[in-house]
C-alpha cells in the first residue's frame, strides 16, 4: 500500500487544476441536484468539487477529501468564499463518515490504489440508503494515440505500465469497477463511457496531449529512482514524444468510464 501511495504522489497540478465539472466528470454534472449532499474523495485542488458545489447550491453541501494536505491547502484558499464546500485531509481508506451523502464520487483516483475493492467499500458506507456512488476511471491499457507515437515512448509507456502494476496498481481499472459494484452490494449499476477525445485544431489537444510530457518528466524521474527504466530511455522518451506532439500528432483518445450505482 505504501509503494502505491508514494507512486501516485502528485508532483505537478496543474492538469488536475485545468478540469471542470462539466469536461471532466460529465456523467455526475447530470446527476446533481440542488440541495444535494455531495463527497469528493480524491478532491485535489478542488476544480472538480468548486463546480459540484455550485450545482447543488446553497442549500446543498459538498466536502472534498485528499490524502495530500498541499492540495488541500490550495483548494481552501481558492474557494474559501463558497459557504456551501469543505475541504478536509483524510485518507480514502480510512474516511470518518457514514450514511451521510446522497452522492459520494471519486475521479481518476482507484486507478492509483493497491486495494481498490476496500477503497469503494468505504465510498459505499458513505452513501445514505438509497444514495449513489459514482467512479470515473481508466483503463490505460487501451490508450490510442494516432499516428503511433515513436518507439522510445511506446517502451517507455510499457515500462510505466509494469511500474503502476508493480505496485499493485489496476492498469485496466475501468473495465472491472462494474464487477466491483456488484460485489460490494450496489444495484441499479450503469456504465457510462467518458473517453477522453481530442485531436489537433480543437481545443484541448495541446493540453491532453502534455499530460505524457509530465508523466515522463514526473513519474520518469520515480521509475529511473525505483530502478525500473535507464536514463537514456526517459531522455529519447521526452525529446522524441515532444517532437512528435509538434509534427505527427493527430489523434489521441484515453478510455474512461464512468460507473454508477445505488446503495440499498
Amino acid at each position: 500500500m505504501e509503494k502505491a501511495k508514494s507512486r501516485a504522489k502528485l508532483n505537478d497540478s496543474s492538469v488536475i487544476d485545468a478540469r471542470s465539472l462539466t469536461q471532466s466528470h460529465r456523467r455526475l454534472a447530470e446527476l446533481l441536484k440542488p440541495g444535494m449532499s455531495v463527497l469528493d474523495v480524491g478532491c485535489g485542488t478542488g476544480a472538480i468539487t468548486s463546480g459540484i458545489a455550485e450545482a447543488v447550491g446553497p442549500t446543498g453541501k459538498v466536502i472534498g477529501i485528499d490524502n495530500d494536505i498541499d492540495l488541500i491547502t490550495i483548494a481552501r484558499q481558492r474557494y474559501q468564499d463558497i459557504p456551501s464546500l469543505s475541504f478536509e485531509t483524510a485518507d480514502i481508506y480510512d474516511l470518518p463518515y457514514e450514511n451521510q451523502f446522497d452522492i459520494v464520487t471519486s475521479a481518476r483516483v482507484l486507478q492509483w490504489l493497491a486495494h481498490p475493492e476496500q477503497a469503494l467499500e468505504n465510498l459505499v458506507k458513505i452513501a445514505k440508503s438509497g444514495g449513489i456512488v459514482i467512479v470515473l476511471d481508466y483503463n490505460h491499457e487501451k490508450i490510442n494515440w494516432q499516428p503511433e507515437v515513436p518507439a522510445s515512448m511506446h517502451y517507455f509507456y510499457e515500462k510505466f505500465l509494469e511500474w503502476r502494476a508493480d505496485a499493485a496498481m489496476d492498469n485496466s481499472i475501468a473495465d472491472h469497477l462494474a464487477a466491483m459494484f456488484e460485489k460490494s452490494g450496489l444495484t441499479q449499476i450503469q456504465v457510462f463511457p467518458q473517453h477522453e477525445k481530442v485531436q489537433r485544431n480543437e481545443e484541448g489537444f495541446e493540453t491532453a496531449t502534455s499530460i505524457w510530457s509530465g508523466v515522463v518528466s514526473t513519474k520518469g524521474a520515480q521509475m529511473l529512482a525505483d530502478g525500473i527504466i535507464d536514463k537514456k530511455a526517459v531522455e529519447e522518451a521526452s525529446i522524441e514524444y515532444q517532437k512528435w506532439r509538434e509534427e505527427k500528432a493527430e489523434k489521441q483518445q484515453m478510455y474512461l468510464l464512468a460507473v454508477e450505482g445505488r446503495k440499498i
